[in-house]
């Protein structure tokens, strides 16, 4: 069995065959800074080869399963636009290689998911929140384009008539409403979510391995096949957007703690 990797910002532990995979910046509400854009890749790399587990699960350290961009951090690239270049490689890291893991994926949303967040807990296969959790995408409050997987996944999981209305807007969605129109599978009382979340991942350990990875291969070609054909234009169109003045903008207003004004 391999030794499990050491990073700075994600936890890697093992019980049995299971991989527990924690995003472990919880004073930053696991917010995606520039060590963690880098990390997550290698750690998802490693979980799709290790031999030593059968189920992956997913979740963020403290209060929050991730806020998505650290403020400093999209401050930064929206300063000097071309450091968003290296975030455009580690975006698709992230999200091909958690479509080409075959072991199951299990998302434990212990709180608010944002962002990119969001994106990470929606490409896993079964998402647990807790039912005080919100989950959304934000980009265009922040002058953005969702290019960072959202416009692949949310169409996928609640059509695209919703999907456009929670995208264009940003707007965050209530755990139990997305459990509702099926954009994360559970959103549980706090107190029960780890009894869930072990739960399935142990019934999920006792099955029949190969045929549980050859179903999950089956069901993620068609989603493969679209994210083949969005991501590229969605990153395109994102690295475009940083170097805009909406962008600034909307920088500008998250640090006043004010409405941006767009369009300047």
């Amino acid at each position: 069995m391999t030794d499990l990797p050491n990073f700075q910002t994600i936890l890697l532990e093992r019980r049995a065959r299971l991989l527990r995979i924690t995003m472990n910046r919880p004073d930053s509400m696991n917010a995606f800074n520039l060590d963690l854009h880098n990390e997550l890749p290698e750690a998802l790399a490693f979980a799709r080869s290790d031999t030593g587990s059968d189920v992956i699960m997913l979740t963020g350290a403290g209060r929050a399963f991730s806020a998505g961009g650290d403020i400093a951090h999209i401050e930064r690239n929206a300063a000097n636009p071309e450091l968003f270049d290296h975030e455009v490689e580690m975006a698709k890291a992230i999200i091909f290689t958690l479509l080409d893991i075959d072991k199951p994926v299990v998302c434990r949303m212990n709180g608010h998911a944002v962002g990119l967040g969001a994106t990470l807990a929606l490409f896993c296969d079964v998402i647990f929140a807790t039912d005080t959790a919100k989950i959304g995408d934000p980009h265009v409050g922040l002058g953005l384009v969702a290019g960072d997987g959202g416009a692949v996944i949310w169409p996928q999981l609640i059509g695209l008539a919703r999907a456009k209305e929670y995208l264009l807007t940003g707007d965050l969605i209530p755990a139990p409403r997305a459990a509702e129109m099926g954009l994360i599978n559970y959103a549980l009382p706090a107190e029960d979510l780890d009894a869930a979340v072990d739960g399935f991942c142990d019934r999920l350990l006792a099955g029949a391995q190969q045929a549980i990875r050859w179903t999950k291969k089956l069901t993620n070609m068609e989603l493969k096949r679209v994210a083949d054909s969005v991501m590229p234009v969605g990153l395109d169109y994102e690295v475009q957007s940083v170097r805009t003045a909406d962008h600034r903008e909307g920088v500008a207003a998250l640090k006043e703690r004010r409405k941006p004004i767009f369009g300047k």
